[in-house]
């Protein structure tokens, strides 16, 4: 109970200064589009693909309608151009400029499109919200997504009784394939759950996400700790029911990492922390080693086979003889690939469905944008899991004092990083939709505001007294 004193001198109490309506109503905004750009096979499956498209273009102009007169009043504060994750955006340059040699000039205009508005709204949101604020929005969208993809198999086992289609369009008589289900009525009967965003490899990765996401805010103590342990629980039983060979190793590395960060914080001296590394690195290589001439009995448990589900010999293969007919600057620009095109059309099927990447991130670039492609994505990347990672284990320091505690929030974008690239090496994801927007903005973020509860005016006043220190 807040205590104050009746004394005729001192000052009546105040309340606590809260948020304005405006700056709630823009959070509220920012969860909207997170949540738009993590689900959006979810809209994709609701509205089709014309409709998917129109709802990120109203999204994205909406963003810019609300972020030019904020950069004009310099609101919330100065937009930090020169700390802007240039090589992620050169890459975005050279998808755009890759039209003039395009094999698919069509798919590069359109995707690039879709490349450019989830590039802008990273940027925007890391401009108006904080560390904190950013990952409460991110908390938010995973709810959002886990809570209502419960809802949906819900409804689907217990009143549909049967599998859905995208569109809600009405099931055909005879058998179909499963792949075209959006939800194929898995709830009760064991079999893999795909929630709202219809996929369950994707719902697998964002309940990694959203585990690391509510992990770090319960060890922060944020408020509703209890609320907070019970959407992991969800989160963990999403996780275990899609049964995502690459989600469980996308969720080891980040345990490995997870681990490590934090023996690297409790570490004092340089050579306790080389220590750690050497131990690290040497058991990583070992269990990366024993995991690879273990992978066919292994991936026999979770029900794959030893290519991969068909990766190296149906995808691969095809993508690297391709990728080989312009192996500098590519073929062009296509994220994803757009199956009603006559360059992809038919080219590679899986369960007599076009694929629509080549489910290695690099191979992707290698196919679109050559050797450039790939060196300025391993910039992009190694940018960023550099930052990210000193991020999370170097105590929080702009002056003479050194004793300052942790926070677990600087845990979240290294954590982040090692899932992205986990992942890159079976999926496409990482390079497009969400996976490029988690890029931009935590690159963007590490670099404009590289420490969790400062402000600009504490920047400031650390770069005064920097400049003022006497050696």
């Amino acid at each position: 109970m807040a205590q104050y004193t009746k004394h005729p001198v001192a000052a009546p109490p105040t309340a606590p200064e809260r948020e304005s309506t405006g700056h709630l109503l823009l959070r509220a905004y920012v969860i909207l589009v997170l949540f738009v750009t993590f689900a959006h096979s979810a809209v994709y499956n609701l509205l089709g693909m014309v409709g998917a498209g129109i709802t990120l273009g109203v999204f994205t102009l909406a963003t810019v309608g609300i972020g030019v007169p904020m950069l004009a009043r310099n609101r919330p504060q100065p937009f930090r151009w020169r700390r802007l994750p240039w090589s992620a955006l050169g890459y975005t340059t050279l998808a755009l400029i890759s039209v003039a040699w395009s094999q698919w000039r069509g798919p590069t205009l359109l995707t690039w499109v879709l490349l450019a508005a989830v590039t802008v709204n990273a940027l925007f949101i890391v401009h108006v919200l904080t560390w904190h604020e950013i990952v409460r929005a991110l908390s938010s969208a995973f709810k959002w997504i886990l809570g209502l993809s419960l809802l949906l198999e819900l409804w689907v086992s217990l009143v549909v009784h049967g599998p859905l289609l995208p569109n809600f369009a009405s099931v055909p008589e005879g058998e179909i394939d499963p792949q075209w289900y959006w939800v194929r009525d898995n709830l009760f009967d064991g079999g893999r759950i795909q929630g709202i965003v219809g996929n369950a490899n994707l719902l697998a990765i964002i309940s990694l996400f959203a585990i690391i996401t509510f992990g770090v805010l319960f060890a922060a103590r944020a408020r509703w700790r209890t609320t907070l342990a019970l959407w992991g629980l969800l989160a963990a039983y999403f996780l275990f029911r899609t049964s995502s060979a690459t989600a469980f190793v996308c969720a080891a590395a980040a345990v490995v990492v997870l681990v490590v960060a934090l023996l690297m914080r409790r570490a004092t001296t340089p050579g306790a922390r080389t220590r750690i590394y050497v131990v690290a690195i040497g058991t990583t290589l070992v269990g990366v080693v024993a995991v690879w001439l273990a992978r066919e009995p292994l991936l026999a448990l979770l029900g794959r086979s030893s290519d991969l589900t068909g990766r190296s010999d149906r995808i691969w293969t095809k993508v690297l003889a391709r990728a080989g007919e312009h192996p500098i600057f590519g073929n062009g620009f296509s994220s994803p690939w757009i199956p009603t095109d006559p360059a992809f059309d038919r080219w590679i099927t899986d369960h007599d469905i076009t694929v629509f990447h080549a489910h290695n991130m690099w191979l992707d670039v290698l196919l679109q944008l050559g050797v450039v492609g790939i060196v300025l994505m391993a910039v992009a990347y190694g940018s960023l899991l550099w930052r990210a990672w000193f991020f999370a284990v170097d105590r929080p320091r702009w002056d003479l004092h050194a004793a300052r505690t942790f926070s677990p929030l600087t845990l979240l974008p290294s954590l982040f990083t090692v899932v992205l690239l986990v992942q890159g090496f079976s999926e496409s994801t990482p390079i497009m939709l969400w996976g490029w927007m988690l890029v931009v903005l935590l690159s963007f973020k590490l670099k404009s505001v590289p420490l969790v509860g400062v402000g600009e005016r504490d920047l400031l006043f650390e770069r005064g007294a920097r400049q003022r220190r006497v050696p």
